[in-house]
């Protein structure tokens, strides 16, 4: 599986970890729905940390579709709005 973290490139990462980022995802949801800006913070830090430990980094010049695409560590609470609702940014 192909996940992109935006401005921090391409990585790949075995399927067996979508259930792992699934349900941090599912945090970060629940987070935003309720306005808590430092529980989200903390937990798309731990998706995208996730992703960077557990995946191999692809070269800057391999392009591939992405899977998945995480926002960048800096997104505001505000933008993640219109982003992690619903099932958030990994389908189930």
């Amino acid at each position: 599986m192909i996940v992109r973290i935006m401005g921090e490139g391409q990585y790949v990462v075995d399927s067996c970890l979508l259930d792992e980022l699934n349900i941090i995802d599912n945090r970060i949801v629940d987070h935003v729905s309720k306005g808590k800006q430092k529980e989200f913070g903390e937990e798309l830090t731990k998706l995208i940390s996730t992703v960077k430990k557990e995946g191999k980094h692809l070269d800057h010049n391999e392009i591939i579709e992405s899977d998945i695409i995480i926002p960048p560590k800096d997104l505001t609470l505000k933008e993640a709005e219109g982003i992690f609702k619903g099932h958030g940014v990994i389908k189930d």
